[in-house]
C-alpha cells in the first residue's frame, strides 16, 4: 500500500488504485465522462492545488529565488487546518490502500506536487 506521485494524463502504474487530480482547473478540452479513461484522475481534489495565484506565481518562476518564494507561499497554503488535514488523511489512508496523487506538470522538481510529496512523508505517508 502506497501513494505514487504522477503526472496526470500518463499511463498509468500496475497496483496504482485511485488517481486522485490535486489541480486548479480540469484538464482542457476533455469531457468529464473521459477524465479517468483517458488517465487524467478519477476524482478531482483542487484543495492541494496552489491557488491561482499561488499557480501563476510558480509558472513565471525563471530563478530560484523566485521558486523559493512560490515554494514558501505553496507551504503557507498547505499550512491551513483544512489542508493541513487533508494531508495528515492522505499520509494516514497510504498505510491501508494503493491511490495516487498528481499533477499536470512535465517536470515534477518544478511542479508543486515534488512539494506534496514532502509533505506527505513528513506526516508519515507511505510513498511507492
Amino acid at each position: 500500500m502506497a501513494i505514487r506521485i504522477v503526472r496526470l494524463g500518463s499511463e498509468r502504474a500496475s497496483n496504482e488504485g485511485l488517481r486522485i487530480g490535486t489541480v486548479r482547473r480540469p484538464p482542457r478540452g476533455v469531457p468529464k465522462a473521459r477524465f479517468a479513461s483517458e488517465n487524467w484522475y478519477d476524482v478531482w481534489f483542487p484543495n492541494l492545488a496552489p491557488s491561482l495565484e499561488t499557480m501563476k506565481q510558480a509558472q513565471a518562476a525563471e530563478t530560484p529565488a523566485q521558486w523559493n518564494a512560490f515554494v514558501r507561499k505553496y507551504r503557507a497554503e498547505m499550512a491551513t487546518p483544512e489542508n493541513s488535514h487533508a494531508i495528515a488523511l492522505l499520509a494516514a489512508l497510504s498505510h491501508g490502500t494503493d491511490f495516487s496523487v498528481g499533477c499536470y506538470c512535465e517536470d515534477e522538481s518544478h511542479c508543486h506536487r515534488s512539494l506534496l510529496r514532502t509533505l506527505l512523508a513528513a506526516q508519515g505517508a507511505k510513498l511507492a
